[in-house]
């Protein structure tokens, strides 16, 4: 029988069999290899915090408003990072082909059957499969630069170095953009300046981050990102952009934000916050973006050897042992960056 990993209840997490499911018209079976693991929002469903489970979401409105959760436990197949291999395809699917490997979203599961749309444009031909998992998190990335508008000669702040943050600051330097980093964490600060990042900073320096990045950049940046989910990073990102600058608010920011104070520098700056979120691309771009580019052009960089995925996997780990990673990320463990599972089918070599 396949495999999935469940959440059964806040901080208990495990895989367990799951039944198999018939191939449909139109769809392929993908037998997993690796399923990145994106801490920010799947610890929402370790610790019971996702407001989909304290709330219901009207999607017709788009509100939460008040009655049952959502869904509840068992929370099963969260994930967004996945490669695999076509295993069997339906009548008449022509592409992808048995034995393509593919990268796409279909959750922590040893296999899945997909719609052959899903994935026709996402066969992976590079040489480390492993580089598929970040499709998801690295167009996350690159929809808060575009939200930025990060041009050559601007100065960009970026608050959270995890994997996304850091996919962040490379995205901007390679967008012209010159890049102060924000992180807690020495050793991530020193990844951002291997992505690029000309300045690096602690989020505890005196008088806060962002009058630091104001003395730095001269006056305040351009823009800044914030990825950490933290409402004291998000007030620093506001401190530190120049009048009618932008803040792109795209951490996954649970419960209150006490720590936003909306009648300082946000309102005496007239600071424009934007909301960036993996359903849309900006509204200034049209048409002309949508998600399938933004994971067309993150691969592409990938492909070409101008963004370094693969220094970012600190952890590739057997997916029974699932427990034991979000233990780890719940606890704030420095040394994990990027968790991977590896599920049977990997092959060895990988």
């Amino acid at each position: 029988m396949p495999d999935v990993v469940s959440f059964t209840a806040p901080f208990e997490v495990a895989l367990v069999p799951t039944e198999a499911q018939p191939l449909a018209p139109g769809t392929v079976r993908v037998r997993t290899w690796y399923s990145g693991i994106s801490a920010g929002t799947e610890l929402t469903a370790y610790r019971g915090s996702n407001p989909y489970l304290t709330g219901t979401w009207d999607a017709e409105r788009r509100l939460f408003v008040e009655g049952a959760p959502t869904f509840g436990y068992p929370v099963e197949g969260w994930g967004y990072s996945e490669v695999g291999e076509v295993v069997e395809v339906a009548d008449g699917v022509e592409a992808p082909a048995p034995g393509d490997v593919v990268h796409g979203i279909w959750g922590h599961r040893s296999e899945a059957v997909v719609p052959a749309a899903a994935v026709r444009d996402r066969v992976w031909t590079g040489e480390d499969a492993l580089a598929g998992i970040f499709a998801r998190v690295g167009s996350i990335a690159l929809n808060a630069v575009l939200a930025a508008e990060a041009r050559l000669g601007d100065r960009v702040a970026v608050y959270g170095q995890g994997v996304i943050g850091l996919l962040a600051t490379r995205l901007a330097v390679l967008s012209g953009a010159e890049v102060v980093a924000v992180d807690g964490v020495p050793d991530r600060l020193e990844t951002a300046r291997r992505m690029g990042a000309s300045h690096t900073l602690a989020p505890d320096a005196p008088g806060g981050a962002g009058a630091h990045v104001r003395e730095w950049s001269g006056g305040g940046v351009d823009s800044a990102i914030e990825l950490s989910g933290n409402d004291r990073a998000l007030h620093e990102a506001v401190r530190s952009v120049v009048v009618d600058g932008t803040v792109v608010a795209s951490g996954f920011y649970q419960g209150g934000a006490a720590h936003l104070r909306l009648g300082e520098e946000f309102h005496h700056n007239r600071v424009r916050i934007v909301a960036s979120q993996i359903s849309g691309t900006p509204l200034a771009l049209g048409p002309r973006w949508d998600q399938p580019r933004l994971v067309r052009t993150f691969m592409e960089q990938v492909s070409r050897g101008r963004v370094d995925v693969r220094s970012l996997v600190t952890d590739v780990l057997p997916a029974a042992e699932v427990a034991s990673v979000f233990e780890r990320l719940d606890r704030g463990d420095p040394d994990v960056l990027q968790a991977v599972l590896r599920f049977p089918a990997a092959p060895e070599e990988q």
